[in-house]
Order: C-alpha cells, then structure tokens, then sequence
C-alpha cells in the first residue's frame, strides 16, 4: 500500500498551510472531506426527501420492475426532481442579489441612498437603449430610476418573457421558443421549479428537466445579467488593471481586512473607507503602518477589477486564510460563506463579522448593513479590523508568495480593445475564429471543491485550452485559481 500523501490543492501557498494546519489539529474544509464520504445514495440522485413519507432510497430492483419511492416515483423522476431543486435554489441566489442591486440603484435614483450615485452614464445608456427606454435628453437618475424599475418587473412578471431574452441571438430565441424553455418571470420559475418538484405534481423526467432550463435562463439571462449590468452603472464598468493574488498578499505590518461574499455595495464603500486619511491616521494610532484591503470569492472579484484591491482565494481558501494569523477582521454577507470560519477563527484573534439580515452565523458579530446608511456600516467594519490589530499574535502560517494578474476585462472593454472607441466590435475576434486561428472562447467558472484536488481542474483547463489555441474568460472561483495558481488571467 501507497503512503504518498494526496496533493489537496493545486496551489503551493495553500498546501503549505493545510499541512501547518495539520501540524496543529486544526481542521478545515479538506478533513471533513476526507472524513465525511458522500452519501453513495444521494450522490446518484437516489434519494428523496420531498414528503413526509421519506426519505425513500431508491437503491437495487427487486425481482420484477426498478425500484420506486413509497408514492411509485422511479429513479429517474427522483433524480430529476432533486437536480431541478437545485437550479432552482441556485437561481433564488443569484436572483436575489440582483434584486438588492436593482433596489439599490432604484434607491440611488431617487435619493433615497446618498452614498451611491450613477457612476457609468454610457453604461446605463447602453442598458436603457437594450430595454427599450428613451434616454436622449432626460435627467440621467430619471432614465437609471426606468431602468430599474423595468429590472424590478422582471422578477414578477408572469407572462411574456424576461426583457435580456431580447439579447440572445436570434436563432437561440427561435430555440428557446420551440421548447418552450424562455423564462417569463425569474421567481416565477423558482417557484413553479419547487411546485414540480413537490410530492404528487410533475412525474416525467424530461419535463421536469426542460422547466430546469427554464429556471437556469431565468437565472442566467436574469439574475446575473442585471446583477452585473447594475454594478457597472453604479460603481464603473471594468477595465484591465494590475492585481495580486494568493496568501502572500497580507502585510505583517498593517491592518489587514477582508472582504468575502458575493455583495458589492458594502465593499465599494469600505474601499472608500479604507483610503481615509481619518482611516489611516486611526490605524496608526494602534500601531499598524497602515490598512491593507484584501478579497474572497467573488466579492474580490468586484474589488479587484475596479480598484486592483488584491485577492487571496476563492471557495476553498477563506479558512487557510484566517489560518495565516493575519487577518484583523473578515467581513461577510452571502453565498459560499462557510459556517466553520468562526470556530476556527477562536483559535486566532480574527473577528468574524456578518453584515446581510439574510445571512447570520453563529459565533460571528452582525454588523448589518444599513441600505440607507451604508457607509456607517463601512466605517464601522474598518474600525473594528483596526482595534482588532493590537491583539494579533505571530501564530499562524505566514506565507509570503503572491502572483501578479491582469483583471477587468468587461465585454465592453473586449469591444473596444478589437475597434477603439467608436468601431468596437467583436468581429476581429470572429474572423480569427472562422479562420481557425482561434479555435474558441471558453467561459472558466464555478467553486472549487475540498473533495478533489483544490483549484486543479481549474488551473487544468486554463492551461490546456490555452495550449490548444482557446481563449479563456474567467470569472468567480476560476478567477480566484488561476490567478492564485500564478496565471495572470483575465476576469
């Protein structure tokens, strides 16, 4: 038998702390995968737990037909079932976060929120043009308070179809339309996805999973298109700008506060914050040479590719690092947050701090965001990474390495980098495909996983497509990856 220890990430920097966390006892997200197997039911779907009368196994056949739940659902319904539940848990996510963000520049608009305004006017006159609404010569919060309240419709809308569906090419909406799959309303979808999906409704496995293409249009033509386009408007459309990446980017010497989550209006303040000759000066005061600003996830992502705040990691490296013993204060608010950070983070002196009144963890302090006074919220978050300082110890596995990256490479960037200002156009890149000398874009996405090897298939992709002459844009946790793996990619 084989003593070779398994590589648990592709990342140098983060292998080398999972092995001083060992050293220690301290676990992470990588023991409990190897300690916790899947369930080799619920892993092929086999498992219903809809109704009171399970959960049902749905494993082996008896003599005569495939086994079924108590109700006489087969495997494949069951199956179906379970995948559709979680496209549609997957696209309340997303779609919620856009909904807060058509809020807020619905609320920015009007006045109501004074610490936001409309940052990209060319943005948000793209996005009005594209929902059909007039924008020449009116007041610029005029047109942005249209837009998102157009944005707003689309989440109850009950018939029709989304506004971006307008945005597919035409033979795809041809498609979409010939199946039937193009999404009316986005929570419409999730919640006719659960009602399928309930005991007794929807019973054939192909319908089930065509209403799953709807709920995951609904979510990506939706939810993540508004999301985004309203973040342009409000805090800038990116451009490419110069970035760091991995553990090594804490200093020892300074104030170090992260933020982590999937939200950027608290974070765009507290990079505002952060910069404040009050801020520093404060930061002083306790010994530290200044406040160094890092990111998680996808909430790095934000900051990084409009202000190059640098990022230490996706999924997968929020517990390695708080282990470094150097982070002051972790501000958190939704999505890929893992409950385990707050017990880890006793063994060091790093507070955890929660900010969404959707998302509380237990041991954490709630700080809740104040969409009316956000920027309170900001200073709050700061302060507390600030007092926090003094009481930081040099336990912990220091790491010093950091990669270089270039991010912020936005559609509207691509466009405009291939015709300049007034030509953009995606056509030289087109020709170059037709021509072969590209053979394709690839979009890199997605969390990593503890239960394979951490960043590899990732890092895997990224190089053996680009070996193979494919272009890769990348975005969340596949940013984080390559970017951490040394790969200064674009995001």
């Amino acid at each position: 038998m084989s003593n070779h220890k398994p590589i648990k990430s592709a990342s140098t920097s983060a292998e080398e702390i999972i092995a001083w966390g060992e050293a220690n006892k301290m676990e992470t997200c990588f023991d409990r995968a190897q300690k916790l197997k899947p369930c080799p039911v619920g892993e092929t779907g086999a498992c219903c737990k809809v109704c009171h009368m399970g959960p049902c196994r749905l494993i082996g056949k008896n003599a005569e037909e495939e086994a079924t739940g108590v109700c006489g659902a087969s495997l494949s319904t069951v199956a179906a079932r379970n995948f559709v539940r979680m496209i549609a848990a997957g696209t309340a996510a997303h779609s919620d976060h856009a909904r807060d963000m058509a809020n807020t520049l619905l609320a920015a608009a009007t006045g109501e929120v004074k610490d936001f305004k409309i940052t990209d006017i060319r943005k948000l006159y793209k996005v009005a043009g594209i929902l059909e609404i007039e924008f020449e010569g009116r007041p610029v919060n005029d047109v942005a308070k249209d837009v998102a309240e157009t944005f707003l419709q689309d989440f109850g809308r009950q018939n029709g179809q989304i506004n971006y569906c307008r945005r597919a090419p035409k033979k795809t909406q041809e498609r979409w339309k010939k199946y039937g799959i193009a999404p009316r309303g986005i929570d419409r979808e999730v919640v006719e996805a659960m009602h399928r999906t309930n005991i007794g409704v929807d019973h054939d496995p192909d319908h089930l999973l065509t209403h799953g293409l709807r709920t995951a249009l609904a979510d990506g033509w939706g939810g993540c298109m508004i999301s985004t386009d309203i973040t342009d408007i409000l805090f800038g459309t990116p451009r490419p700008i110069k970035a760091e990446a991995s553990f090594g980017i804490f200093k020892e010497d300074e104030v170090n506060l992260v933020v982590h989550g999937h939200e950027p209006t608290l974070a765009e303040l507290i990079v505002d914050v952060v910069s404040t000759d009050e801020m520093i000066n404060y930061a002083k005061s306790k010994g530290a040479k200044g406040i160094n600003l890092g990111g998680m996830c996808c909430t790095a992502n934000e900051v990084l590719m409009r202000h190059g705040i640098p990022t230490a990691g996706g999924f997968t490296n929020q517990e390695l690092g708080i282990m470094t013993g150097l982070i002051d204060a972790l501000s958190v608010d939704v999505q890929c947050i893992m409950p385990a950070i707050t017990k880890l983070s006793e063994k060091f002196h790093t507070k955890i701090i929660t900010t969404s009144p959707k998302a509380m963890i237990p041991g954490a302090i709630h700080v809740e965001h104040d969409e009316h006074h956000p920027r309170e919220t900001a200073e709050k978050i700061v302060r507390m990474a600030i007092d926090n300082f003094p009481n930081r110890t040099t336990k912990g596995s220091h790491i010093t390495q950091k990669f270089p990256l270039i991010g912020g490479f936005s559609d509207e960037y691509i466009e405009y980098m291939q015709g300049g200002k007034w030509r953009g156009s995606y056509r030289p890149l087109n020709d170059a495909i037709m021509a072969g000398r590209v053979r394709g874009v690839v979009g890199l996405a997605g969390c990593d996983n503890p239960r394979v090897q951490s960043t590899g298939l990732h890092k895997f992709l990224a190089v053996e497509l680009i070996k193979n002459d494919v272009l890769i844009v990348s975005t969340g946790c596949g940013s984080a990856a390559c970017g951490t793996a040394g790969h200064g990619n674009g995001c």
